[in-house]
C-alpha cells in the first residue's frame, strides 16, 4: 500500500514554491513534487493536498485587481489613495 502525507512538511512546501510555475499544470507540479518528496525521504503528498497548496500560493502571488482595491477601500483596509495609485499605474503593495 502506498504511503501518503496528510499534511505537508515545511521543506516540501518550500520545494513546491520553488517548483511552481503558472505555466505548469497543477498535475505536473504534483508529479515533480512527488519526485522531490522521494528525494527528501518524506511521504508523497496527494494530488488534492498539492492542488490546494498551489492554488493558495498562486492566489497570493497575483497582483490585486481594480475590484480588489475598490473592495479594500470600501471596507477601509486600504486608504483611498490606493485606488488612485492602482489606476495611475504606480501600483499598490499586496496585503
Amino acid at each position: 500500500m502506498p504511503a501518503f502525507a496528510p499534511r505537508l512538511p515545511d521543506r516540501l512546501k518550500d520545494a513546491i514554491s520553488a517548483i511552481d510555475d503558472p505555466a505548469l499544470s497543477i498535475g505536473e507540479v504534483c508529479r515533480r513534487t512527488g519526485a522531490r518528496a522521494e528525494e527528501l525521504g518524506v511521504p508523497r503528498p496527494s494530488y488534492e493536498t498539492v492542488r490546494v497548496f498551489v492554488r493558495e500560493l498562486r492566489s497570493s502571488r497575483r497582483a490585486p485587481t481594480t475590484a480588489d482595491i475598490v473592495v479594500d477601500v470600501a471596507f477601509r483596509t486600504r486608504p483611498p489613495d490606493a485606488l488612485l495609485d492602482h489606476i495611475s499605474g504606480v501600483g499598490v503593495p499586496r496585503r
